[in-house]
């Protein structure tokens, strides 16, 4: 399985990040880098004002459902120092984001570990944080709409990511001796 860290842009709203966790607590994610204005559940000498740490995990926990307490969450002030951290750590930097060098997630090749950035709300990921990216992936669409909901996007792209590995492993058996 890939071991795969998420790196969270600038996610405004708490409830998407909420459904992230929940999901990736389904998927065996190793860690959430929560960047920027990405609202987390409680740290370890959290210095933010209790009132705003315990609304952002109020709201969490309305979509992660438990998840928030299982998977391990590290805050940085801005998404840079996510990427060098997840780098430091071996990974390989994925962005998910719809760009003329976007290769197809469900047949690119993914290297383990991996981190993979989400981009915010609307915006996306912007050019500096994908310039840091060692290649960006994007789901293919077929209807009108030109973008899907983070929360729904990161699941897809999470499942993606599992089954691309499983693939490669049935390939591996499957191989003549």
């Amino acid at each position: 399985m890939v071991q795969l860290t998420l790196i969270l842009d600038n996610i405004r709203s708490a409830h998407n990040v909420g459904a992230i966790l929940r999901t990736a607590n389904a998927t065996g994610v190793v860690r959430v880098f929560c960047c920027g204005i990405t609202p987390y559940p409680r740290q370890p000498n959290d210095t933010r004002d209790p009132v705003v740490s315990g609304r952002h995990l109020r709201e969490i926990a309305k979509t992660a459902l438990g998840a928030e307490a299982t998977i391990h969450v590290e805050h940085y002030d801005n998404t840079e120092a996510g990427i060098t951290v997840a780098r430091a750590k071996g990974c390989t930097i994925y962005g998910l984001e719809q760009a003329m060098d976007s290769h197809n997630i469900f047949t690119a090749s993914i290297a383990s570990p991996a981190a993979l950035v989400l981009g915010r709300e609307v915006d996306g990921i912007p050019s500096n944080i994908l310039a840091l990216c060692d290649m960006v992936l994007e789901i293919p669409q077929h209807g009108d709409k030109e973008s899907l909901n983070v929360s729904v996007a990161s699941g897809i792209a999470m499942y993606a990511l599992r089954n691309s590995d499983l693939d490669i492993q049935r390939a591996r058996h499957a191989e003549p001796t």
